[in-house]
């Protein structure tokens, strides 16, 4: 069964919440490597599209390119998914 981002109701926040903290941490990632989104496209061969969206939290991503991101940036996929808290406290 397919799933939409258009969700209206508590789980639809949940998955938005989720999708703005990804693209923040591969965005400070990204920066703190001191890498364009191009680059970044270039390496993992995301889109540089799909990055923007990912960044932009208006998309979700394949545990495939996530990885693949993930790789690049130096971190494990699990890495770019934890939350806020999580994050901090482990950096």
């Amino acid at each position: 069964m397919p799933t939409s981002f258009a969700r209206e109701d508590e789980r639809g926040t949940v998955w938005a919440g989720r999708r703005v903290a990804l693209g923040k941490r591969v965005r400070e990632l990204r920066h703190g490597l001191g890498m364009s989104q191009e680059t970044l496209a270039l390496k993992s061969g995301v889109s540089r599209n799909m990055i923007i969206q990912v960044e932009w939290g208006q998309r979700g991503i394949m545990t495939e390119r996530l990885g693949d991101l993930a790789e690049v940036l130096g971190v494990e996929a699990s890495d770019l998914l934890l939350t806020e808290e999580a994050w901090t406290r482990r950096n």
